[in-house]
């Protein structure tokens, strides 16, 4: 007896969101988010500690740090509290994405962001706003997990990296703005305002993730889908066709849903063992190891090698114009170039080495004539890869890990780049004392980062963007062997939504 089985209905009408509504959306959250990033730190809303005298009364002080009573320790934690959310929650999100919609664990994401927001505003001590830091990084990481995926499925196939870099390209521009915004809100009304703002702007982004017709993920089933996924022979691990609930074996689905713990280790597996993947994070994470700590100590080597007063506002400007403009840059260029595998390791590789070769120079001059614009070129060199590196994330692996391929990448260049490469810098200066010499040491690792690149683009590379994974044509199976009867081995494509 063969069981016919049919693919899920086609939604009957285009979702509300076109391509480019859809960028415009997902560019404007991207944005709040690192708003958010840069309105903490500011001196608006982060603030000062209160000054003690020798009989320990103390007084003065403003923003969190003054309110709260915190010292430089404790106001560090609350800088970078989001990142436990967003390192733990990321793989978890992109786990889920096989068996919910990954649109609305986007509204699920950004729900528990805007409730964390507003947390933070009506904190009351240090641990009450650390857990609402946490909590914010948890609502980010469905975002930073599934929406690169969504923009490289709906983008035009010749400007899929420009895309991406102008998604990409709101990360130095929501800092600067969120540096502008704290200081401004923070000063004139108060830090907790601040807070109030970030929640009320995402609220409406929240809202449509769950009243919008769910978009379709290419390589997952379609959105609104109630049906399961039944393994097939010859289809990979995570590949499969749909069952009818009436037809499928009942205790097959419950043993799916109690397996998908072993379901996400096997594919941790199979995104590990993609040797163009790991060679694309590998060199992500000693990039990020030296971006990390110049964000960190930049203003402050700058102020100590060339006394600057303003180190802050030089740093920022070179940064957030080399930031934008690089990222847009390095998008179109791929573009440009024809968008593979291999062309991708070419630029990350030379964009990356000259960009070290110019920012090292900086260091090795006196004059600050002399370092600014060679740094100036050098960080828009290097900021050239943002759109390449992430191309690589997504097309290396088979549509249904993109997710997890964009989680794990962020988790990895966090926790083995930024995170400890700004306490490593800060133990050498202490050796050394020296902080020519120090940023010369960091800026070195760029170097090993050109050079990781630099083997991807010998790799046996094979661009996976036409693999649907779980989505199938009709097929036939026979109930008497798992072995299906293919009358297509074709997979459909996930088909974007048409323009109004």
């Amino acid at each position: 007896m063969a069981i016919a089985i049919t693919p899920s209905s086609s939604t009957s009408s285009p979702s509300w969101f076109t391509p480019k509504r859809l960028l415009l959306i997902f560019c404007a959250i991207n944005l709040l988010n690192y708003v958010d990033r840069g309105a903490i730190a500011s001196n608006g809303v982060n603030g000062s500690g209160r000054i003690c005298d020798a009989s320990g009364i103390c007084s003065g002080g403003s923003g969190i740090q003054g309110d709260f009573n915190m010292n430089n320790f404790e106001d560090g934690i609350i800088s970078s509290a989001f990142m436990v959310g967003l390192l733990v929650a990321s793989p978890i999100f992109a786990s889920l994405a096989k068996s919910v919609n990954p649109f609305r664990l986007i509204g699920v994401g950004l729900s528990v962001w805007t409730f964390a927001a507003l947390g933070c505003g009506l904190s009351f001590d240090f641990w009450s706003i650390a857990v609402c830091r946490m909590l914010v990084g948890v609502g980010e990481a469905s975002f930073i997990s599934l929406a690169a995926p969504f923009i490289d499925d709906n983008a035009p196939v010749a400007q899929k990296n420009a895309w991406l870099g102008l998604f990409y390209m709101c990360i130095p521009s929501g800092v600067a703005l969120g540096y502008v915004y704290g200081g401004l809100v923070g000063d004139l009304i108060s830090w907790r305002a601040a807070f109030f703002g970030e929640a009320i702007l995402m609220s409406p982004f929240a809202v449509l993730g769950f009243v919008m017709k769910p978009l379709q993920l290419k390589g997952f089933s379609p959105a609104g889908s109630k049906k399961t996924l039944a393994p097939v022979e010859g289809l990979g691990d995570q590949d499969g066709v749909e069952l009818n609930a009436k037809d499928g074996d009942s205790s097959k689905r419950h043993d799916d849903h109690l397996n998908q713990y072993a379901r996400f280790w096997r594919d941790m597996k199979s995104l590990f063992s993609e040797r163009v993947y790991a060679v694309n994070v590998l060199g992500y994470i000693a990039y990020n190891f030296v971006i990390g700590a110049y964000s960190y100590w930049g203003p402050k080597a700058g102020y100590n090698i060339y006394h600057l007063n303003d180190a802050d506002m030089v740093f920022g400007v070179i940064t957030i114009v080399c930031g934008v403009v690089g990222t847009l840059s390095g998008g179109y260029i791929l573009d440009h170039m024809s968008a593979t595998l291999s062309n991708a390791f070419k630029l990350l590789s030379v964009a990356t080495f000259f960009g070290a070769i110019f920012c090292f120079a900086a260091f090795c001059f006196k004059s600050i004539y002399a370092f600014v614009p060679l740094f100036a070129i050098g960080e828009l060199l290097v900021f050239a890869t943002q759109g390449p590196v992430n191309y690589i994330c997504l097309h290396c692996v088979k549509p249904s890990l993109r997710p997890l391929a964009m989680a794990m990448s962020t988790v990895s260049i966090h926790v083995f780049g930024d995170v400890p490469s700004s306490p490593l810098v800060g133990v050498i200066q202490d050796q050394i004392n020296n902080w020519r010499v120090t940023s010369l040491m960091l800026t070195s690792v760029l170097f090993l980062a050109s050079a990781i690149w630099f083997i991807g683009i010998f790799l046996h590379s094979v661009d996976r963007f036409n693999e649907d994974g779980e989505q199938a044509d009709p097929i036939e199976v026979d109930s008497s062997s798992t072995r299906p009867l293919l009358e297509d081995k074709t997979l459909n494509s996930v088909q974007t939504p048409a323009e109004p």
